[in-house]
């Protein structure tokens, strides 16, 4: 086996683990709201407890596969999270221990991301690991738009039971192809010279014409990505609601709200391949404005066509924040191991803060169906605000 085909194992793996968490955890949201009643306020408060626990999962869980190896790590966590699933299944009627499962399965996920992002990396020049991450980036965004494409139709298919033993199948089928990758990884990275250092290279040319540092670039990428993931598992979240508004079918989610996942794909598929965007701050603003237009329209609209059109501009939108705050990581060419864990305590933090924000507006404001999408569009504004500020600040010009 080859270092490249040694790497399209482990991109296999992204791709599965992504399709397995995405139709767990995306359509979680249909099956709360039909075995226990939960509404947009409760599918929030899901949301926001899973953000609040992947922030600190992050860094321990990264940590734990630094220490003792990444292979046991995903070897780890692939097991648990099948038994997670299976559990679920079993307990499917007591929603305390749905709940507390949740919970379980947000950390144990921590164990699989941040060693998949580094084998993918492993034994790789600089330029190497971009393209490595450009391949990572839609891999993972393939999957997803096609688990959530076709999540809808099996929920209907096979049951909601389905939420459960699809990705319990998809998580021990991982282990298995991992145990056999593992029989291969020792030999093919002895037969990989190791690359040289290149801890200290300077960002690219475009970076020296901006009026501001290359480090402010990173500050506001860092600064917008949270603020996708606000939009996201908000989105998310209330999905069953905006279901239920336009008269749709798990079936029909998965067809006309898989739009964005799509455009997120094409976003990463762009960007990976052509750089006029590096070190304009015009298009991270344009993609937070546009950011905080699609996802109100979204929520807003009554008209499907409205929802499916707003979902084109999301996806671009959150593509472009997302491959900002890892470019930017990338190539400002500080220290990879600490943006990376900044990268997903960040996510984390836009986890939690989105759909804790529209709950606790829910929540103190229970007669006005709308009152999370306004909180939630605000709490953007605020964000919008803050990279502006970013931007102005005189201490951030060169």
């Amino acid at each position: 086996m080859t270092h490249r085909q040694l790497k399209a194992g482990y991109f296999t793996l992204t791709g599965l683990n992504t399709v397995a968490t995405s139709y767990y955890f995306n359509y979680l949201f249909f099956f709360l709201r039909d075995h226990f009643g939960f509404g947009n306020r409760g599918n929030l408060w899901v949301t926001a407890m899973s953000g609040f626990i992947y922030i600190f999962a992050a860094w321990q869980c990264g940590k734990f596969a630094a220490k003792f190896g990444l292979v046991l790590s995903l070897k780890i966590g692939f097991l648990a999270l099948c038994a997670v699933m299976v559990a679920s299944a079993l307990l499917v009627n007591n929603i305390v221990a749905v709940l507390v499962l949740v919970a379980v399965y947000n950390v144990v996920l921590l164990l699989t991301w941040p060693a998949l992002e580094a084998l993918v990396s492993e034994r790789e020049t600089q330029s190497g690991v971009q393209e490595m991450v450009g391949i990572y980036n839609c891999t993972w965004a393939a999957s997803a738009a096609i688990a959530y494409f076709t999540g809808g139709k099996l929920y209907d298919l096979l049951g909601a039971g389905a939420v459960f033993w699809l990705p319990a199948g998809i998580f021990f089928a991982q282990f298995l192809l991992l145990l056999w990758l593992e029989t291969k990884h020792d030999a093919v990275l002895a037969a990989t010279p190791e690359p040289p250092r290149e801890n200290h290279h300077p960002p690219e040319s475009a970076a020296l014409r901006q009026t501001i540092s290359p480090q402010t670039f990173l500050k506001m990428a860092w600064l917008a990505n949270p603020f996708a993931y606000v939009a996201i598992n908000t989105l998310f979240a209330v999905m069953p609601g905006v279901a239920q508004k336009l008269a749709l079918s798990p079936t029909s989610v998965g067809l006309f709200c898989s739009v964005w996942l799509f455009g997120r794909l094409v976003a990463f598929a762009l960007l990976w391949q052509w750089r006029g965007w590096h070190y304009r701050f015009r298009w991270l603003l344009g993609a937070f404005v546009m950011l905080i237009a699609s996802l109100a329209i979204i929520l807003l609209a009554q008209q499907l066509w409205l929802v499916v059109i707003a979902q084109i501009f999301f996806g671009l939108s959150t593509g472009l924040m997302y491959y900002s705050s890892l470019f930017y990581s990338m190539d400002v060419g500080e220290a990879s191991s600490e943006h990376g864990g900044l990268h997903e305590a960040f996510i984390g933090a836009g986890i939690f803060l989105g759909p804790a924000t529209g709950a606790v507006a829910l929540t103190l404001a229970p007669q006005s169906p709308n009152a999370a999408t306004w909180a939630v569009s605000g709490l953007l504004t605020l964000g919008l605000g803050g990279l502006v500020w970013l931007w102005t600040r005189p201490a951030m010009k060169k």
